[in-house]
């Protein structure tokens, strides 16, 4: 079967994730080596309340992951995921092959080499107001007019 890279994002228990931030978040690490893949990183998204509850909670940790994980046992994985009770929810999508090493990149916080650099652009067609020395320079040349 084919090795994919997912995209995971998981919603924790807020209060959970609160008492003990590096038991909650080190499950995920453990349920992957248990379905075979490897992680390839993981890290906190933010926390926020949540636009209806889940299962009674009102706040929830979102955290982000990408896993290499062989197709078949993707359904074993998410079914991991069911059963962690820290877990409120969980979404798995697969990475597209050429943008994976974009992806995990960004998600490890690493700054792309070949990110090319910001240019900053004058709007066009917009009227552009002209600068105090032009203002000046305007007003000299209309001193000079006979």
């Amino acid at each position: 079967m084919a090795h994919n890279v997912y995209e995971c994002m998981f919603i924790f228990d807020s209060n959970a994730y609160a008492r003990d931030p590096g038991g909650v978040s080190g499950r995920i690490p453990k349920m992957v080596e248990k379905c075979g893949g490897d992680l390839l990183a993981s890290r906190l998204w933010f926390e926020q309340r949540l636009a209806y509850p889940i299962k009674g909670h009102k706040k929830g940790t979102y955290w982000l992951a990408f896993v290499r994980l062989e197709s078949g046992k993707l359904t074993e994985f998410n079914r991991e995921c069911q059963l962690d009770d820290n877990i409120l929810r969980n979404l798995t999508l697969r990475v597209d092959p050429r943008m994976v090493d974009v992806r995990v990149a960004q998600a490890s916080g690493e700054r792309l080499p070949f990110a090319p650099p910001i240019v900053e652009q004058k709007p066009t067609g917009a009227a552009v107001r002209p600068d105090d020395a032009d203002l000046e320079a305007d007003a000299d040349d209309e001193e000079d007019l006979p």
